[in-house]
């Protein structure tokens, strides 16, 4: 499970990049990069981590789901994921 310091970080770097979405693309609609540079850091989209919402895990979580690919497994497993089942041929 991801620290509760790492989900607090990510809340504030969602926060700040909703803050400024709007100042980012008037800048760059401008062409003004030395205006982005003064920017905020946490101000760019890219420094959001996608999130396990189940484990906080960071890699192989899927966008659509919000989950891990193990957690995503062990669910189906589970059969607690509506039309997925575990494939046999």
């Amino acid at each position: 499970m991801a620290s509760k310091s790492t989900h607090e970080r990510m809340k504030r770097v969602r926060n700040t990049v909703d803050k400024y979405a709007a100042q980012r693309k008037a800048l760059k609609e401008a062409g003004d990069y030395a205006g982005l540079a003064r920017l905020p850091r946490d101000a760019s989209p890219t420094r959001i981590r996608r999130m396990c919402a189940l484990t906080g895990r960071t890699r192989g979580v899927y966008r659509k789901l919000k989950i891990s690919r193990i957690m995503l497994r062990e669910l189906a497993l589970e059969g607690k994921i509506p039309g997925m089942r575990k494939a046999s041929w």
